[in-house]
């Protein structure tokens, strides 16, 4: 039926099979080109990865909260520890300390420590060096571990590269109108919430360490919001990506598993 076949990529590249037509062919098309295009997704389609990408800015929104806020973690002496009408506190996260100075008056009367750190009083806050001459901080007489504050904030910064990478990947997949990028998208995404959650996990033990390198100031200590913004960012990016995952299967799980049955039958 066909005679003299042969593919011939034509001025835009793509691919095209190239022939005469003999009779009981494709009659009227010689020296025709049957061109093959990429299928364009559909508003369905584009609603879904829409909805998807809401989830992962809501993450990725959390994570820069967290990173940039310095209530990682809240350091307290006992309320009387001073012996005076004020006590002191800490808290720090990444990038930055404050040490806070609060009138005693003010705390919980069943409180035992200082704080929180959402009272009242005089504040002094100061960027660590550890990233520039590579010196420890001191807080209340206890030293930071160096190397594993630098870790966990190389992490959350690898987090946050990956969270562009992906976010490029979706805007591409939707201006083009192609799933193509939906994979690169959700390995991205998921990559980065994993380093998020790891690098929560290791600015924890950091704090572990500094509470051990001095044992003369008693103090109390927890985690505070911007570690509960971190970690819940790190599940809504997995999440994230795990739904680009699923939309960029050429069959919908949920369709597979309950197929529509036809009207017919």
């Amino acid at each position: 039926m066909w005679s003299n076949l042969f593919v011939q990529p034509d001025e835009d590249g793509r691919i095209g099979v190239v022939g005469a037509a003999q009779p009981g062919g494709l009659g009227g098309m010689k020296g025709g080109r049957i061109q093959r295009r990429t299928p364009k997704m559909s508003d369905s389609q584009e609603g879904k990865i829409k909805l998807a990408f809401f989830v992962a800015i809501v993450g990725v929104t959390l994570t820069v909260l967290g990173m940039g806020t310095e209530f990682w973690v809240e350091l307290a002496q006992p309320k009387d520890f001073s012996g005076n009408q004020t006590c002191q506190m800490a808290h720090y996260g990444l990038w930055k300390g404050c040490i806070r100075t609060l009138w005693v008056a003010d705390i919980d009367p069943e409180r035992t420590s200082c704080g929180p750190a959402e009272l009242p009083g005089e504040s002094n806050c100061t960027y660590f060096k550890f990233f520039t001459s590579g010196e420890n901080a001191v807080i209340f007489k206890k030293t930071t571990n160096r190397s594993l504050s630098l870790a966990a904030a190389v992490l959350a910064l690898l987090s946050l590269t990956m969270m562009a990478m992906g976010s490029i990947c979706i805007f591409m997949s939707l201006n083009k109108g192609v799933q193509f990028f939906l994979k690169p998208a959700s390995f991205c995404f998921i990559i980065s919430g994993v380093l998020v959650l790891l690098s929560v996990l290791i600015f924890q033990q950091s704090v572990l360490a500094l509470l051990s390198s001095d044992h003369t100031i008693p103090l109390h200590h927890e985690l505070s919001w911007s570690v509960a913004c971190v970690g819940t960012a790190g599940a809504f990016l997995i999440v994230g990506g795990v739904l680009f995952i699923i939309l960029s299967l050429p069959v919908s799980p949920w369709q597979k598993c309950f197929p529509q049955k036809n009207s017919a039958t």
